[in-house]
């Protein structure tokens, strides 16, 4: 029952923002239980997404790269296409997202309207491909990630950030009530501070900023890239999470909890 719950022999799972920390990890996890992989990312990390893949084809999984602008309709557009030619996407994990840490007041509307496009905007067009994709076929998993951001605030002003995570969560609620009676589920996974992560690298010279996220999760530490997101996203993306559709699932340490 365990090998038929938790494998994706002969699926396919299409991440994007794989370019980072947390988007390689995922494609390398779902590979291991069996998916054919599709790796994209904005056109300015096809380097970064080159060497990815083919340390995948060096352990033997079958993956291809797909380059996308996500807040290009006509680029979302074109990815999913190629990602479901040769079979329909059984799997769909969006990591597309950027940071900006900067006051309110300092904060240009470009640089709003920027954080915005990507994480939110972009999450929507992904999220209507998916639903275009799958629907039709009548399953699959939509797994966008948000963070714990999602019903708070941290002690690093990033309006625009916290606004666009926010907007994610409820946006998977939406488009998990649109899907549901199709068979596909869509969750979001919120994080807690995951450190080191090309977003979070950054933080290395506020150890001050590190501690106060630390002691704000009940198992007093930041999360581990190479470990704590394994599990979460093995269940979202698995027969095993076939009754769970439109929830917000805090992997945080337990600091939205408190």
């Amino acid at each position: 029952m365990i090998d038929t719950l938790f494998s994706l022999n002969g699926r396919s799972a299409l991440i994007t923002g794989a370019a980072g920390t947390l988007g390689n990890r995922s494609a390398r996890v779902l590979a291991r239980l069996g998916a054919k992989i599709f790796i994209s990312d904005h056109p300015s990390e096809a380097q970064v997404l080159n060497k990815i893949a083919n340390d995948l084809r060096s352990q033997g999984v079958d993956v291809e790269i797909l380059l996308c602008d996500v807040t290009k309709e006509q680029d979302v557009t074109k990815t999913f296409e190629h990602a479901t030619v040769s079979q329909p996407l059984d799997v769909f994990v969006n990591l597309a997202g950027i940071m900006l840490r900067k006051g309110l007041v300092d904060t240009s509307l470009e640089e709003w309207q920027r954080v915005i496009d990507v994480n939110l905007t972009g999450t929507w067009l992904l999220n209507r491909a998916a639903a275009k994709a799958m629907g039709p076929v009548g399953s699959g998993k939509i797994i966008n990630f948000s963070s714990v951001y999602a019903e708070r605030v941290g002690p690093v002003p990033e309006s625009a950030y916290y606004a666009s995570k926010a907007g994610i969560g409820n946006l998977t609620r939406s488009v998990a009530s649109e899907l549901g009676a199709s068979g596909v589920t869509v969750n979001c996974l919120a994080l807690g501070v995951f450190y080191p992560t090309q977003m979070t690298a950054p933080l290395k010279d506020s150890p001050d900023t590190l501690k106060w996220f630390s002691d704000r999760t009940m198992l007093g530490r930041l999360g581990d890239p190479e470990v704590d997101l394994d599990g979460p996203l093995v269940l979202l993306a698995t027969q095993a999470s076939n009754y769970i559709t439109g929830q917000i699932i805090y992997v945080d340490g337990g600091w939205s909890a408190w």
